[in-house]
């Protein structure tokens, strides 16, 4: 337990936050990942407390998360997350960068400049520069770029991916959002340049198959790169939130982009049920079950969790708790698990 005594009080890490967390190899990189990382994506923005989120970072830090995940977008407003966590690192974290994992990434769109979005060598750069400047630290340690780019070559994508690590601001490189054959070419490139691929950070849930489907799962482990994938919850979907058909004030399909309440039908509610009542079954969560159930394959590096209370981040990080999963469940989650289910895919 940390020496977080009072809000806002001196923080001293836990002694034991790595006696319980798993901790997995990033595809044929010498780099372990927690098989938890801690993605700030949303509710760490400018309209949420600051103490509130203090308090989950520092937690999940804590349970031995180490890996924090971040981007220019993130907010709102655009870099507001990423100006918290340089707030939290410089006051409570400064000690500990050598065991943080710090991820960003740029591509995005965040403002209405041609310099503001895209793959170019131009955009990724100057907001890498943005991004040292707010996390006050003078490298991250994976970069990614997040989505690809159509308009622009891959081998300048690549290449200034490249050049953050030879310019010793990134230790390694990423990818997110890339389809399986994209990726590949992007590792091969990479390869080339001599800066390896380390992770690709796909969309992936029992509800979101694609990594599957598109052959990306296969490409990770040929061309040896992990997967750190994200929603790996459906953005709520698979948890007990929506299971009785309404939504509930406070969830995420009130007030998302990324989920709307109209995707609580009587389809998703059949497979979520079926899909708890395994989890009731087993003891565990659907949460647990679904974070669980990514985290079945070796390729699957780690899986990004938000959390809005630590009540939320002790939850899930018990996902591994339990009995492995077996065949005939596996078999039943195929059924009930399936592509496409209230989720835009």
């Amino acid at each position: 337990m940390s020496a977080l005594t009072t809000p806002g009080g001196p923080y001293r890490a836990a002694a034991d936050r790595y006696d319980n967390l798993a901790y997995r190899r990033a595809g044929t990189s010498g780099l372990d990942l927690p098989a938890f990382s801690f993605g700030l994506w949303q509710k760490f923005g400018t309209d949420y407390p600051h103490e509130t989120r203090r308090d989950i970072v520092l937690h999940a830090f804590d349970l031995g998360i180490t890996h924090f995940d971040n981007a220019n977008r993130y907010g709102p407003p655009h870099r507001a997350a990423e100006k918290f966590f340089g707030q939290v690192l410089r006051t409570d974290l400064a000690a500990h960068r050598d065991e943080l994992i710090l991820s960003t990434k740029a591509g995005n769109p965040i403002g209405p400049s041609p310099y503001q979005r895209g793959g170019s060598r131009k955009s990724l750069l100057t907001s890498l520069d943005h991004s040292l400047r707010d996390l006050g630290t003078d490298h991250v340690d994976i970069f990614y770029s997040h989505s690809p780019d159509p308009s622009t070559p891959l081998e300048e994508t690549v290449g200034a991916l490249a050049s953050a690590v030879t310019s010793g601001k990134a230790l390694y490189v990423g990818i997110s959002n890339y389809p399986a054959e994209l990726a590949h070419e992007a590792a091969v490139l990479l390869r080339g340049a001599g800066v390896p691929l380390l992770v690709h950070q796909p969309r992936y849930s029992l509800f979101d198959r694609r990594p599957e489907r598109d052959g990306l799962i296969e490409v990770a482990a040929r061309d040896g790169f992990g997967l750190v994938v994200y929603s790996p919850l459906a953005q709520g979907l698979l948890t007990d939130k929506y299971l009785t058909g309404t939504v509930p004030e406070s969830a995420r399909a009130q007030n998302s982009s990324f989920l709307s309440p109209d995707v609580i039908d009587d389809t998703y509610r059949t497979r979520a049920t079926a899909l708890n009542q395994l989890a009731r079954e087993r003891g565990q969560s659907l949460a647990q079950l679904a974070l669980q159930w990514v985290l079945r394959l070796p390729q699957v590096t780690s899986a990004l969790i938000g959390a809005s209370t630590t009540w939320q981040l002790d939850h899930n990080v018990r996902a591994l708790d339990f009995p492995p999963l077996t065949e005939e469940e596996l078999a039943l989650m195929d059924r009930y698990g399936v592509h496409g289910t209230a989720v835009q895919v």
